[in-house]
């Protein structure tokens, strides 16, 4: 049976995982028995399409591509234009909603009440924006269970890198006792960077910009904001505990001069910012904030636009996970995961 598919969004995430799944067709089909048929499209500025007997992917990116508006997709039988986010959320046939909408991270908004509409209308959803699963995760979670639907955000902490899944999976029967991680790309780059060429944060940040690293505002990543949302991420769905954004203290790197990474230079150590969060005595500790960390811990070794994270187990010990945090394929791919995900579950059911 054809996993239906509406997406929320249409940007470069979303247009990521199209591409994706127009790559991988033949091969999801024959190692996952994996089928999608996209039924909907629906963004803010690139308009609004929706057929229920589905839509031919190539002939939507093609149309975007050469005309910018999606509504200008050839005209087929069934084709319905104009409609809105939440039009297209709880009127199309789709099952699962694809939620890659512009959000402000602040307020989790559009996307928590999209992620709702969805729910209440008993479609799953997969997403990569964080501000929903650190604002909102015990509404939504409990939600979601209530409406016996999947809601998958593997890609809101280290983009297609399996932070969230590959603890959960493969580390059941330890308990976690404490995270820490690398959680930003363009921070950890900006302190190879001054490092390895002993360039200043300005310099860095600046080539960090030309690469398409750090945003034209770099505020959310230098000053640690980024690396405080995916903490919470983390705490709640891998630990399992309440924690809240405005809980975690929050320290970012733009003070962090030549001459302090020269000092940890002499001392052994290098310079990283590092989340963590961990529960002690019954109370839970979390922060990100820059610290020295000595060459022989296995975050040290870990440079560039590259994340990581270690995940401390009472029975395994610390269990380091690295790899990419952001990009377009990287990303897209995080939603792929969880589709497959969905397709798995949907099959173990029906044997």
């Amino acid at each position: 049976m054809s996993h239906k598919l509406a997406f929320i969004g249409f940007g470069v995430v979303g247009q990521g995982l199209a591409e994706i799944l127009l790559e991988k067709k033949e091969e999801l089909r024959e190692k996952e028995g994996f089928e999608a048929t996209l039924v909907a499209i629906s963004d803010f500025i690139k308009g609004s399409i929706y057929n229920p007997n589905g839509l031919d992917l190539q002939v939507a990116l093609k149309t975007l591509k050469e005309t910018g508006n999606l509504e200008n997709y050839p005209p087929t039988p069934g084709l319905i234009t104009g409609w809105d986010s939440f039009q297209t959320i709880t009127g199309t046939n789709a099952d699962t909603i694809i939620e890659v909408s512009y959000t402000d991270v602040k307020t989790g908004q559009p996307a928590i009440d999209h992620c709702k509409a969805a729910f209440e209308s008993g479609k799953n959803v997969v997403m990569t924006n964080k501000g929903p699963v650190a604002l909102a995760y015990k509404e939504l979670s409990a939600m979601a269970e209530k409406n016996g639907v999947f809601w998958g955000f593997e890609g809101t902490v280290m983009s297609g890198t399996p932070s969230l899944r590959m603890p959960i999976a493969t580390l059941a029967g330890n308990e976690i006792k404490e995270i820490r991680g690398i959680l930003n790309g363009t921070t950890n780059y900006i302190l190879t960077k001054m490092e390895q060429e002993g360039v200043s944060y300005e310099q860095a940040l600046k080539e960090a910009q030309v690469l398409g690293y750090a945003e034209a505002d770099p505020t959310s990543d230098v000053e640690g904001y980024d690396a405080r949302y995916k903490i919470v991420i983390l705490a709640n769905y891998i630990m399992g505990l309440p924690l809240k954004v405005e809980d975690v203290a929050c320290k970012g790197i733009r003070d962090i001069s030549l001459k302090d990474i020269e000092d940890a230079k002499t001392e052994g150590k290098r310079w990283k910012l590092l989340a963590k969060v961990k529960k002690e005595n019954g109370k839970i500790k979390a922060q990100v904030t820059p610290e020295k960390v000595d060459l022989h811990d296995s975050l040290a070794s870990i440079g560039g636009a590259v994340n990581a994270i270690t995940y401390e187990c009472d029975l395994l010990g610390p269990v380091t996970l690295s790899g990419a945090g952001a990009g377009k394929t990287e990303t897209g791919f995080s939603l792929l995961i969880d589709l497959i995900h969905i397709n798995r579950e949907r099959k173990a059911v029906i044997v």
